[in-house]
């Protein structure tokens, strides 16, 4: 490390980036400080370097967005022991790959991604930007299949890929003195089609068929919301909260007796991971959802992964709803699941450990 102690991580952001995620966790590594450079300023605790975008469309965003930093080649690398970025086919991975080339800098890729068929390997941008990412230093991966992916798929050499999943802040999500007795559903979730609200709503009436008084709550923004509202206009046991701040979804958590959602693929995303089944279950919540990407990864038994189908998934409702003692010691194990394998300070030492053996195995 150039100070003989301290880590220092040059992250290029993505168009859109999402906050509290890679850059919070990276922030977050023992002896280590991270300059983000791109815009707008983060609002996690690091160094912050303004650069502008060049942006031909609006229609993605993150990593799969067709957008590139415009003045990279303007910021000075050398005081960083890494560059980085999140997802090897992004275009402004692309561009932190080539200047680690040219100026001979470590590069660092983080990575969710474990599609091989998505469509953007194949466009030419992104093509290209893989191509330069090919020649990382190390690749951290969130996920199991994103190591199987760039490794059995890909051809990256095992020994530069590591898993760590992520974490959550276990001290705001945190269950409450005593579960709830209340039949509560909360769909906490961007509010796409692909995450499933429609079956979730079809699947109530069928829940209160066993369950009469199951009530469900409903918190998050997208394409959706206009669904949302109708059904909490249309029925009095359906309420949407819109898009809530993390203290304010804990405190819905603690308030609710299960979390669900259902999400399905399409034709070029499926569920990775998700966040969001931690932090449910970080509150004592067990988990209905349904089979979708990779989400055993976060959502292990006996929490409940159901086919995409609304009969499956409302007698999952129903049994844990029906319940409470199962409820309960289904909300205890989850509790200690997440402190032991996704509290984001140990996550992050975790992380921190990865990149020490791969400046070790550099030297």
């Amino acid at each position: 490390m150039t100070d003989g102690s301290r880590r220092r991580v040059l992250w290029a952001m993505q168009r859109g980036q999402r906050p509290w995620r890679e850059l919070y966790w990276l922030s977050l590594m023992p002896d280590t400080r991270v300059t983000a450079v791109g815009g707008p300023r983060p609002p996690e605790d690091v160094d912050f370097v303004a650069s502008r975008y060049r942006q031909p469309t609006q229609r993605f965003i993150e990593a799969g967005a067709l957008a590139w930093l415009r003045d990279l080649d303007l910021v000075d690398s050398h005081p960083y022991d890494w560059l980085s970025a999140l997802e090897p086919f992004s275009l402004v991975t692309g561009q932190m790959a080539r200047l680690a080339r040219r100026r001979r800098s470590r590069l660092a890729i983080v990575m969710w991604h474990n599609f091989a068929g998505t469509p953007l390997y194949r466009l030419p941008p992104y093509r290209q930007a893989w191509q330069a990412s090919r020649h990382a230093d190390f690749v951290l991966c969130l996920i199991e299949a994103a190591r199987r992916h760039i490794v059995d798929e890909m051809g990256m050499p095992a020994e530069l890929v590591e898993t760590v999943h992520p974490g959550i802040d276990t001290t705001t999500f945190h269950p409450g003195p005593e579960p709830t007795a209340d039949p509560v559903l909360t769909f906490v979730s961007p509010l796409r089609p692909s995450k499933g609200l429609d079956r979730v709503l079809q699947a109530l009436p069928l829940v209160r068929r066993r369950v009469p008084e199951a009530r469900l709550v409903i918190a998050g923004s997208g394409e959706d919301e206009r669904l949302a509202r109708a059904a909490a206009d249309a029925d009095p046991g359906v309420r949407y909260l819109g898009s809530l701040p993390p203290a304010e979804v804990a405190d819905l958590l603690r308030r609710s007796a299960v979390f669900v959602t259902a999400p399905r693929p399409t034709r070029v995303w499926n569920e990775q991971f998700g966040l969001a089944y931690l932090e449910a279950m970080a509150c004592g919540l067990p988990v209905v959802t349904t089979v979708c990407g990779t989400n055993h990864e976060a959502v292990p038994p006996p929490n409940a992964r159901v086919p995409d189908d609304v009969e499956a998934l409302a007698a999952e409702l129903v049994r844990f709803l029906a319940d409470p003692d199962l409820r309960a010691r289904v909300g205890r194990e989850n509790r200690a699941y997440v402190e032991e394998r996704h509290d984001v300070v140990r996550q992050a030492e975790r992380m921190g450990a990865a990149f020490r053996r791969a400046e070790e195995r550099l030297r």
